[in-house]
């Protein structure tokens, strides 16, 4: 709304769309060339991620491989992607939650949508 109750022109309306476009496409690519960490075993096994949560890296300490205990490193190496996704999850808060904010999602969402 423009200050004294008039409505706001649909020029106004298409530019802060674009612009809020524009901001989104570069926070995705910000996110998709951002590179984020998890670790499980005490750094045993680490998971690195990009912002948007692919799969980038995974390394495996030697003293991790026991021939005879194969669950466990299965474990661990899960446990690290987990903890590397929630690390891009937490960065995609922070990139994405502003430009929410400015489509009326208070930050945790846009409106009509499951996310």
């Amino acid at each position: 709304m423009i200050p004294g109750g008039g409505q706001p022109n649909m020029q106004q309306l298409l530019q802060q769309a674009q612009k809020m476009q524009q901001d989104l496409a570069r926070a995705q690519e910000e996110l998709a060339n951002t590179e984020v960490d998890g670790q499980a075993g005490g750094g045993l096994v680490r998971a690195t991620v990009t912002g948007a949560g692919e799969l980038r890296a995974l390394k495996i300490d030697p003293k991790a491989v026991d021939p005879e205990d194969t669950e466990t490193l299965a474990d661990l190496v899960v446990a690290a992607v987990q903890a590397a996704n929630e690390n891009a999850q937490n960065l995609q808060q922070q990139k994405l939650g502003p430009l929410a904010q400015g489509l009326g999602g208070g930050g945790s969402g846009i409106p009509g949508l499951p996310f």
